[in-house]
């Protein structure tokens, strides 16, 4: 059995640039959504008991194809936000410093390089889904719940999620200035963690 997280801060501590209203409908509902009908997928299948939810999306290939696309959809999401509440923090924003601040200066120019190219990316996201940053640097976006585990083969050092219902409530449909707001709340001590697990 899959279990929705519990956040390290409250559904308030990340204001103004997220509300605690979009935040508790976004974890409650949204998220536990995909942790029940991952569930109610392997429900019976033994076989899968003991595989991670990174093992299901690394290796999607092996499950049979009538679960496929379940458990991607599912299991990304819950990965996919499992991760993204980590990338929060009421004490975010700024600079990530360090060694991964060097990567990404020695691959973009300047972190502010780094910081246009990756919101003209999630910008310019169709329609639902993610825009993730990789251990390499590249950039790199996936539709709907897609995880980077599936489609790159990579787990991710930093990700944003660009579907509406990360911000409707508190930016209707004016994504560049929910992506704008999200910089400040980057919790840079986790992405600099996988970085650096990473190496």
């Amino acid at each position: 059995m899959f279990l929705l997280p519990d956040l390290s801060y409250e559904y308030d501590a990340l204001g103004p640039y997220i509300s605690s209203d979009i935040m508790e409908l976004h974890h409650k509902k949204h998220h536990q959504a995909y942790v029940d009908k991952l569930n109610a997928a392997l429900e019976g299948r033994s076989e899968f008991a003991d595989w991670t939810v990174e093992r299901l999306l690394s290796e999607l290939s092996a499950l049979p194809e009538e679960l496929r696309t379940t458990v991607r959809n599912n299991a990304g999401g819950h990965y996919n936000h499992s991760l993204f509440w980590q990338w929060l923090s009421p004490n975010g924003g700024g600079q990530p410093g360090g060694e991964l601040e060097q990567a990404i200066v020695a691959r973009y120019g300047t972190f502010q390089e780094f910081v246009d190219n990756f919101t003209t990316q999630a910008s310019g996201v169709f329609g639902s889904g993610w825009v993730w940053l990789q251990p390499n640097m590249d950039i790199i976006t996936t539709p709907n719940q897609d995880s980077p585990l599936t489609t790159d083969g990579e787990a991710p050092l930093l990700g944003l999620d660009v579907w509406e219902h990360a911000y409707y409530l508190d930016y209707k449909n004016r994504r560049p200035e929910y992506i704008e707001a999200w910089w400040n709340i980057v919790n840079w001590d986790f992405v600099r963690e996988r970085y650096e697990k990473s190496l």
